[in-house]
């Protein structure tokens, strides 16, 4: 039997994680993502788990490393400029093949900016915001039941692929409430496991390490590592399909895909044929199934809370062979259906 309980995102982004198995949590205050660290200050104690509130973003980013290193589920939560300042722990994480779950609750920027909902952190997060040639899991729930369920699939996943995994949220999403169903979460764990470094009595040492100066050897781990990312593209594209005989597809994620699910119907009910697609991962990008839809649509509409950025991703995967139009707000701007309404019109 299932739980009901309305909640905020930011909360039920973290009893996911618990349910999901989170052993370590190192967070650093950020608005607007402060309610979740403050959640798992309470309940990583209740459940007798490690809760380190970091003296920074830096060191908060350095503690999930150890703490993946020693095996542990470890995760961290920031907001955009707090994101910022971990991306050279990323890249180590990924150039260590170490799995961790980092949430990123996107305010407006650049800079310091505002603590309004974004999604300016796009290209940060599926480029690769540190240095080297390197992708992360990157996942974007579209209600409050998917930043309870997400958590679980990010760690899962994470682990089976060795690299790290983030959340990318915005502030609306983590500070909205709504009904939740506290379904049961798998929280087993997956992959091969003889990479943690647990004291070597018994067996030959082990080592963790990104350094590679013997001729030819960071060459040869960076293949390695591209190989893991075709693997992850070709099996993990994840998203939502809504009326795939569309005539324009609507393409958003997050808060702009709610946003869009209104406009769809009004949009319909005027007796125009509007579908939308929601990325529930933006990294892997769902590049196949617009593939597939640019043969069937007449224009792609991708709707935004940047100054356009996922639509360029969107551009490369429809290849010129259907119109790509594109809105956005920037800055801690939102959407209204009516906006997306005017858009389909003008269409």
């Amino acid at each position: 039997m299932t739980t009901k309980k309305l909640i905020k995102g930011n909360e039920a982004l973290g009893e996911g994680a618990i349910q999901a198995g989170c052993d370590t949590y190192f967070g650093y205050p950020i608005t607007p993502q402060n309610e979740l660290t403050e959640y798992m200050s309470r309940r990583m104690l209740e459940e007798k788990r490690i809760f380190i509130q970091s003296e920074s973003e830096l060191a908060a980013i350095n503690m999930v490393f150890g703490s993946s290193a020693a095996g542990a589920r470890a995760m961290t939560s920031s907001s955009s400029p707090g994101i910022s300042l971990k991306q050279e722990g990323l890249s180590y994480m990924a150039g260590c093949e170490l799995p961790g779950l980092v949430v990123n609750v996107q305010r407006g920027g650049p800079g310091l900016g505002n603590i309004s909902g974004s999604q300016g952190d796009y290209f940060q997060a599926v480029k690769g915001g540190g240095h080297g040639d390197y992708h992360l899991l990157v996942f974007t729930p579209g209600s409050v039941q998917e930043m309870y369920e997400m958590p679980a699939l990010a760690f899962s996943l994470s682990e089976k692929y060795r690299t790290p995994a983030m959340i990318l949220t915005d502030g609306i999403l983590a500070q909205m409430q709504e009904p939740m169903e506290q379904v049961k979460i798998d929280a087993s764990r997956i992959g091969d496991r003889n990479w943690i470094l647990d004291g070597c009595k018994g067996r030959q040492p082990r080592k963790i390490r990104s350094l590679l100066m013997e001729e030819g050897a960071l060459e040869a781990h960076n293949q390695h590592l591209q190989k893991k990312y075709e693997e992850i593209k070709k099996k993990e594209q994840r998203y939502q399909l809504i009326n795939e005989q569309a005539e324009i597809m609507l393409v958003a994620f997050g808060i702009s895909a709610r946003i869009c699910y209104t406009a769809l119907e009004e949009a319909n009910q005027k007796g125009f044929k509007v579908g939308l697609l929601r990325p529930q991962m933006v990294w892997p990008f769902p590049e196949k199934i617009l593939q597939e839809l640019a043969s069937k649509v007449k224009a792609f509409l991708v709707i935004e809370l940047n100054a356009g950025q996922m639509v360029e991703d969107v551009k490369l995967a429809v290849n010129g062979k259907t119109p790509v139009h594109f809105y956005g707000r920037a800055g801690g701007g939102c959407v209204t259906p009516e906006e997306v309404i005017k858009e389909i019109e003008k269409i």
